[in-house]
């Protein structure tokens, strides 16, 4: 069974080599998240040393979600986050376990608020959907570079049917594996994707493959979290 494992989550992280999709706030939220996550890390420590590690951890990811916020063009959310960030800086200065949490809790209600901006913004729908998808594949040979790679539909298409493939195969480990090999399993793939939303020279299609593998397996983790 850990064989299974190892080869579907093979298969989930390798597909697909680069794609180019723009879709800034969408990446900018994911990012959000890992804040958030970071963030409630560090209140839940006791070690202020670990509660900073975790804080610095959260402030690496805005620094690098900076530039999708400004593509994506949500204001209000790119105001929140930066007073997120500044809260953190201070929470890592911070002398006691007290205060670095009063601070901390300050910064995760402004994350909360930028990812709740995110969320009603309507340039989601806008000028972003119409844009042109690219593909570059490696080690394609000579024949097979001929082929025109397919574009707009037709790659989404593509990709969504490859997702399926992984939800289907995901569901069937919730119902036949132990909750909490299924739920760590899970949330490992999330926690792979969202690393891998945290770098900067990831491709745009990669972005997009990894945001729609964390959703699907974010519903994977909220159906196993009430493991006994």
């Amino acid at each position: 069974m850990k064989y299974s494992y190892f080869i579907l989550l093979t298969i989930t992280l390798c597909l697909f080599s680069s794609f180019k999709l723009s879709k800034p706030c969408e990446y900018a939220g994911s990012n959000i998240g890992f804040v958030k996550t970071e963030t409630q890390k560090a209140i839940n420590k006791n070690d202020i040393n670990i509660a900073r590690y975790h804080a610095y951890k959260a402030i690496k990811a805005i620094e690098k979600t900076k530039k999708q916020l400004n593509n994506c063009g949500c204001d209000y959310a790119a105001t929140s986050i930066e007073d997120s960030f500044k809260d953190l800086v201070l929470a890592t200065r911070a002398t006691t376990i007290r205060s670095t949490r009063i601070l901390l809790n300050r910064s995760l209600e402004k994350t909360i608020g930028s990812l709740e901006a995110l969320e009603k913004h309507e340039l989601h729908n806008s000028d972003y959907a119409s844009d042109v998808l690219e593909v570059n594949t490696l080690d394609v040979s000579k024949k097979n570079k001929s082929l025109a790679a397919p574009k707009g539909i037709l790659l989404e298409k593509k990709i969504d049917s490859t997702l399926f493939a992984y939800e289907n195969s995901l569901q069937k480990i919730i119902e036949t594996v132990d909750c909490k090999k299924a739920l760590s399993y899970a949330t490992h793939i999330f926690e792979h994707c969202e690393q891998q939303l945290l770098k900067p020279n990831l491709s745009e299609g990669k972005k997009y493959y990894n945001l729609r593998t964390k959703e699907i397996t974010a519903n994977a983790i909220e159906q196993l979290n009430n493991c006994n």
